[in-house]
């Protein structure tokens, strides 16, 4: 399913239904290109859930994979995805691009 689609959480003190957006997640960038990340390391707000934009500028796919997040996403050339994570206790999580195990690695730092 999108993300970019409503997700109804239901109140159940209340007995209603709220609207949660998951656009409304604090948003990171991190760009790969030429079997490279930039910027290498993304600081976020340990805690909280967050979304991660990652930008393929090529030449060709890369997946970006993290054991330690538990995510895999496989990216086309000039192509985005959005990669949602958290919320992460205070601390480092490396990730790579699968394509390039040795030279595209990166880490969030959780603090």
């Amino acid at each position: 399913m999108n993300m970019r689609y409503w997700v109804m959480v239901p109140a159940l003190s209340l007995g209603i239904v709220l609207p949660l957006h998951a656009e409304n997640l604090p948003s990171f960038n991190l760009t790969i290109k030429d079997g490279r990340y930039s910027p290498e390391q993304v600081e976020i707000p340990a805690g909280q859930k967050i979304k991660l934009v990652i930008k393929n500028d090529g030449p060709g796919p890369e997946e970006f994979e993290s054991s330690d997040l538990n995510r895999e996403k496989l990216i086309k050339a000039g192509k985005t995805a959005e990669v949602s994570i958290g919320p992460l206790n205070p601390g480092t999580y490396k990730f790579i691009g699968e394509f390039h195990p040795r030279t595209a690695q990166g880490r969030i730092v959780a603090r």
